[in-house]
């Protein structure tokens, strides 16, 4: 069933796909700047669900790509999304296209709204990824065999790339990243256009309303001055995903960071507090966060949610932020089972990112 999304909901919406954005994505106040000035001038937007789709609904995929540490320290001109999305429907001669997220984390959540409100046009509660990962064939649309080209790349000094007749979607990813880098390392980007039959078909539903669900839950819990972090745990139970864990709780001791090849790759060290004081923790990210371990223990892995919070509010704290001293929580949300096929794990488990093992079930404690 359709709804609506104004001004007042982006503020929850930015909370909850921040979370869902597992360290990556984008940041999400720059999406949030972005849709919030699109819906100033235009309205709400109506949010369709998938079964709403018509079979023949074109819809494209819409989101930022490049490393989030670029993103944060030059924001984008603003235009680029609607640029990208309508050079790519304008290439397929298609005029009424819906938009649709890429991922649900960060800025990636809000890219889509933005687009939507400024064509008056519905955008779909779903997307391919069910949280955020770093490289663009890490999609379920992919998975399902749908090709991600043609795709349009826009840049913040207007350039405007189109990518046809790619011959899979590695080689996609491949083009994109590199025409990325060299235009400034942050560029927006829309790819696997597709009909309601596919959506249909390939998508995670519902992450839209995930993400504002977490958001409410959380901004609710501060009000009231209750845990945040069981606000964050009670609400993750929805739209296949799974009940919500607090898996670690601790200071940041120690942050390893670099940009390379287009990508946020590093390490953060946590020194365990409370009941976790004896421990120490680790998470490795590649824009998005990877792996956690507790010594030589694998706690929780791609494709499960592994997000980083502040201990006292619940807002998650992206990996181009983490800093010294920060005193954080790190909670694990079980992807949904679309997630989790030997497809899809083929693709974004453990070994899709060079790791010597496979994906295992999360450790609760």
């Amino acid at each position: 069933m359709s709804w609506e999304i104004g001004v007042s909901d982006l503020g929850a919406l930015a909370v909850g796909a921040a979370i869902l954005g597992t360290g990556g994505g984008g940041d999400p106040y720059i999406g949030r700047v972005m849709a919030e000035a699109a819906m100033v001038r235009h309205g709400p937007v109506t949010v369709y669900s998938v079964d709403e789709l018509a079979a023949e609904q074109w819809v494209i995929p819409i989101a930022g790509v490049g490393a989030p540490t670029v993103l944060f320290e030059k924001p984008p001109r603003g235009t680029e999304p609607i640029e990208a999305f309508e050079r790519l429907a304008e290439y397929l001669g298609v005029t009424d296209a819906f938009p649709c997220p890429i991922e649900a984390g960060g800025i990636n959540s809000m890219v889509p709204l933005q687009v939507a409100a400024e064509l008056g046009r519905p955008v779909v509660d779903a997307d391919g990824m069910g949280r955020a990962f770093p490289e663009i064939y890490m999609q379920t649309f992919h998975v399902f065999g749908i090709p991600g080209s043609p795709a349009c790349i826009a840049s913040e000094f207007g350039d405007t790339v189109i990518l046809d007749r790619i011959h899979d979607n590695y080689q996609l990813e491949w083009l994109a990243r590199g025409i990325t880098i060299r235009l400034g390392g942050h560029s927006f980007v829309s790819q696997f256009p597709m009909q309601g039959f596919s959506v249909k078909r390939a998508a995670i539903r519902g992450t839209l309303s995930l993400g504002l669900r977490i958001g409410r839950a959380v901004l609710a819990a501060q009000k009231r001055h209750d845990d945040p972090l069981a606000a964050v745990c009670a609400s993750a139970d929805y739209a296949g995903y799974g009940p919500a864990f607090v898996a670690f709780r601790g200071k940041v001791t120690e942050v390893v960071r670099r940009t390379d090849g287009g990508f946020a790759k590093g390490q953060v060290t946590i020194e365990g507090v409370g009941q976790d004081k004896r421990s120490c923790a680790t998470i490795d990210f590649q824009n998005e966060n990877l792996v956690m371990r507790q010594a030589e223990d694998i706690v929780a892995t791609v494709p499960d949610l592994v997000t980083v919070l502040d201990s006292q509010t619940g807002l998650a704290i992206t990996t181009e932020r983490l800093r010294y001293g920060q005193r954080v929580a790190v909670v694990v949300i079980p992807a949904p089972d679309i997630m989790k096929s030997p497809e899809a794990l083929g693709v974004w488990g453990p070994r899709g990112f060079g790791y010597a093992f496979d994906y295992r079930e999360p450790v609760r404690p």
